[in-house]
């Protein structure tokens, strides 16, 4: 019988979803707010993950009197969370009609609202102030309701507090003050872990994360991701952001080659439609894998609605593979302020030595002999003294094995040696290890996220459920399509 109700209730909202005016999103928002307490009732967090989805389809379509509407549908008019809700929605004379006819559409017995629905409200509210750019009286709202929180301990209220949570930090970002937050992102991620609240802990540790990396603080934010309980990721849309975080703390911390893999992670499993996103995992992977002597391909460049952003960074690709430090020069100050506004410009300083040994390891396979203050004028080095430069970054080459060659010091010469067969060495064998293993880990990466339906190996699925199953699918993938605004 539940399961036909449902039913009734998502087929209804898919049929409907794309008529406009108030009524009809009002409509959805009361099928939302019956699937919530349907499922407070019945302590299924699905239901609720599935409201706050069909939510976020409707947020576009949010307007004052629609949002009074639906509160004095939910709310008691005389509770003091009514009150508080109503009073950050604006006040207009031109609505009021709107908003006396929906209300009295509405209006039946007076009920007493769970609390899963009053967290719901205050997420509405919270979400419809954002949209319309009113960031003080969603800062005033989010933190009443992280009050409101703090004394509410359900696992059914969970799902809504994981997105208050990340509403809660936004509001605070968009007003340059997350530094007022971080005492409180941690007493509230100390609460979700006596709790045993997984996805709560989820999504405060990476608001902790990127809070302190807002303000550049890597070493405590390691601190704190190193100490932090770690268990199977619920959220992909979490888990990417964790695995960018991660990124750019191994990245400050010289860990090139674990910082490559995550960053790389969190590009190849983030949603097709968070372009955002993936352009700053791009961003970090390319200035990652030029530090670590690769070069990555052009296609990386070329990906649908990112060329333009990934334009300065192109170019700087570009001046490593050629070796030129002059062009490598006229790009990072042609580009300061995105590579800046990026926070990559550190990184990039140190892509000048990657420079340096890419034009000399050049300059070592063209010539069996070149003197040094050739050398010195090839690599346009500005410095006083050029030539004792470049004997002592040859020198530095040849020890690190970047460069196989020696130095004539008598005659001021560089002297490389005859290069041999690549494939008598062990580098063809360590480039297939790292691509069996790349492709092994994705391969179990992609066993673990495979879902079966409950009891598929004890009763045969009924055609009620089957039904119920192809219409959460569906919806699922409507949601993904549609997740933009999460990023």
């Amino acid at each position: 019988m539940t399961a036909d109700v449902e039913m009734k209730e998502v087929q209804a909202f898919s049929n409907s979803v794309s008529s406009a005016g108030v009524p009809s999103t009002l409509q959805h928002m009361k099928e939302i707010a019956s699937l919530i307490e349907s499922g407070a009732q019945a302590k299924e967090v699905r239901r609720i993950v599935r409201a706050v989805r069909l939510t976020m389809m409707l947020r576009r379509k949010l307007r004052a009197p629609l949002v009074a509407a639906f509160l004095g549908y939910v709310l008691t008019p005389a509770s003091e969370v009514f009150a508080k809700l109503s009073s950050y929605l604006p006040k207009d004379d031109d609505h009021d009609m709107d908003v006396d006819t929906a209300a009295s559409a509405v209006q039946g017995p007076a009920k007493h609202s769970i609390p899963e629905l009053e967290i719901y409200c205050y997420l509405l509210v919270l979400i419809f102030l954002i949209d319309q750019k009113r960031y003080n009286e969603a800062k005033a709202c989010s933190s009443a309701s992280i009050a409101r929180l703090r004394n509410m301990n359900r696992r059914t209220v969970d799902v809504i507090a994981a997105r208050l949570y990340f509403y809660y930090s936004f509001t605070y970002e968009l007003t340059n003050s997350l530094a007022e937050i971080r005492g409180t992102l941690l007493a509230l991620h100390r609460m979700a872990t006596l709790r045993h609240d997984e996805l709560g802990q989820e999504t405060l540790l990476n608001l902790l994360l990127r809070n302190y990396l807002h303000y550049n603080l890597y070493d405590q934010a390691e601190k704190l991701r190193s100490k932090a309980p770690r268990f199977e990721a619920h959220s992909n849309q979490q888990f990417c952001r964790y695995l960018l975080y991660l990124g750019k703390i191994r990245t400050i911390q010289l860990e090139y080659t674990d910082a490559k893999e995550s960053l790389l992670q969190a590009a190849r499993k983030a949603p097709v439609a968070a372009r955002g996103f993936r352009i700053q995992c791009n961003k970090w992977a390319v200035i990652v894998r030029l530090l670590l002597g690769e070069i990555p391909e052009r296609t990386v460049f070329m990906q649908k609605g990112m060329k333009k952003a990934l334009t300065p960074y192109f170019e700087l690709t570009n001046a490593v593979r050629i070796g030129d430090l002059e062009l490598f020069r006229t790009v990072a100050d042609k580009y300061s302020g995105t590579f800046s506004s990026d926070r990559t410009r550190n990184l990039i300083v140190r892509l000048r030595h990657n420079v340096i040994r890419t034009g000399l390891r050049n300059i070592s396979i063209s010539y069996s002999r070149i003197s040094l203050a050739d050398v010195a004028r090839k690599l346009r080095l500005d410095s006083e003294n050029p030539v004792a430069d470049a004997e002592s970054i040859v020198a530095k080459a040849i020890r690190d094995g970047a460069i196989d060659a020696t130095i004539d010091h008598a005659n001021g010469w560089m002297v490389s040696k005859e290069t041999g067969d690549v494939y008598s060495t062990n580098e063809p064998q360590i480039a297939f290890n790292s691509r069996i293993a790349f492709c092994l880990n994705m391969h179990n990466e992609a066993v673990r996220a495979l879902r079966f339906p409950p009891n598929s190996n004890k009763e045969k699925e009924s055609e009620e459920k089957r039904r119920e199953r192809q219409q959460q699918e569906q919806e699922l993938a409507k949601h993904i399509a549609e997740e933009d605004d999460d990023f």
